[in-house]
């Protein structure tokens, strides 16, 4: 039984933002099955302080930092005619690796963890080939060029269309194919040729329940000292669906709350905060946190968590995650695609501002029923979205028992 070779777009420590946590679960999980090899890219100093880390789940691995501008990653897009979401991760030194850990080693299986890494996939192998999408990245470049002004519509519009090629490109390649819900599937199939339909495949995003536990976690102290209540939202906060949603929550939904809530605070928690939303920190009730240590004093401490997502692909950890913690989480229809719980049981599902608004102040004004919530969504991630339950079909995928199995056979 040969090794797995794991090539990711980011390294997968800390996992503490949606592709880093999945990529993490996947890592340890295909490290029970074989010896791992693993190429990743840092896109901070930070990101570089994370080798051994690696170093305790990978039989080798390759760990650069990737530096490269949009600016340049946007010329040499248009001068190949390939998208920019690959060449920002093009690079010789990692494609050089790749050639020569499987020169090196006997290597069975390939595991491509997000489509910008199909690159390095070397044509001539022979061996298993597994891409894990996660979701369908040109469908997204597809709405911001539907949303957007020139010339930023075209540049969107040009991108989800090259990346829509490499996405049936992948499939075709491939042996499996998988994203991580049902709809996200659904929607690659019907992006693809019918006769490759068959190679695609879902494997769910998972929650580590034991982390995120109300248990194990104060609130923060200013959520105690403040009146409030407090309405967190969570995420990456350069990434313009997060920007989208923050911003929204702070011009259209959060006025109205605060009409009837004057202390009302809204916490926005997550790194990288472009401009515009720092300038609101302190303003209306509005507190722009930026990188945390540790999100879940922010969640524990909230009177109600809110994502108003109107793009959202694949299923969406920070929804897990404040479920997970006990929180009654009010969300649209796009941030609760792929998690099978129930409106009004589990969480609060509403599409447009007034009824974001109007369940908002239900939610707020009754204790009893938000914490009723609350609890049904603790419960709900415990039992039906841990990781090793949703990274069960790896086995399968990859085609190989686990080490410990082999052991004990022998």
């Amino acid at each position: 039984m040969g090794d797995i070779l794991f090539l990711a777009h980011r390294v997968p420590f800390p996992p503490d933002r949606g592709d880093k946590i999945r990529s993490h679960h996947l890592l340890k999980a295909l490290a029970r099955l074989a010896p791992v090899h693993v190429g990743c890219f840092g896109d901070t100093q930070n990101d570089l302080q994370h080798g051994d880390d690696l170093a305790n789940h990978a039989a080798s691995y390759l760990l650069i930092r990737r530096s490269k501008s949009i600016a340049r990653s946007g010329m040499e897009a248009l001068a190949s005619g390939r998208p920019v979401s690959l060449t920002a991760f093009d690079s010789r030194q990692m494609a050089h690796w790749v050639r020569d850990t499987l020169a090196r080693q006997v290597i069975d299986t390939i595991f491509v963890f997000s489509g910008q890494m199909g690159q390095f996939v070397p044509q001539d192998f022979a061996g298993r080939v597994v891409v894990d999408l996660c979701d369908v990245d040109s469908a997204k470049f597809d709405a911001y060029g539907a949303n957007s002004h020139w010339p930023r519509s075209w540049i969107d519009r040009r991108e989800g269309h090259l990346l829509a090629a490499e996405e049936q490109r992948l499939v075709e390649f491939g042996d499996n194919t998988l994203l991580v819900s049902a709809a996200e599937a659904q929607l690659l199939r019907s992006r693809t040729p019918a006769h490759l339909h068959h190679k695609i495949d879902v494997l769910r995003n998972g929650i580590d329940a034991r982390t995120f536990d109300p248990q194990g976690s104060a609130p923060h102290p200013e959520m105690i000292t403040q009146p409030g209540p407090h309405l967190v939202f969570t995420g990456q906060m350069d990434y313009a669906p997060n920007v989208s949603a923050a911003e929204r929550v702070i011009t259209r939904i959060f006025p109205p709350i605060r009409k009837q809530y004057p202390a009302a605070q809204f916490h926005i928690v997550g790194r990288s905060p472009i401009a515009s939303l720092k300038a609101q920190d302190g303003i209306n009730g509005v507190r722009v946190w930026g990188e945390v240590p540790d999100v879940r004093p922010f969640l524990a401490g909230a009177d109600l968590v809110i994502a108003p997502l109107e793009i959202a692909r694949g299923v969406q950890n920070k929804v897990l995650e404040a479920m997970a913690m006990a929180c009654p989480v009010l969300l649209t229809p796009q941030a609760a695609t792929g998690i099978d719980a129930e409106d009004g049981t589990h969480f609060a599902v509403e599409a447009d501002d007034e009824r974001l608004i109007v369940r908002a102040l239900e939610l707020l004004n009754n204790g009893p029923s938000a914490l009723r919530m609350a609890t049904m969504a603790r419960r709900f991630v415990v039992k039906q979205q841990g990781w090793d339950a949703m990274l069960a079909p790896l086995t399968r995928i990859v085609g190989k028992s686990s080490c410990k199995d082999k052991r004990n056979v022998a």
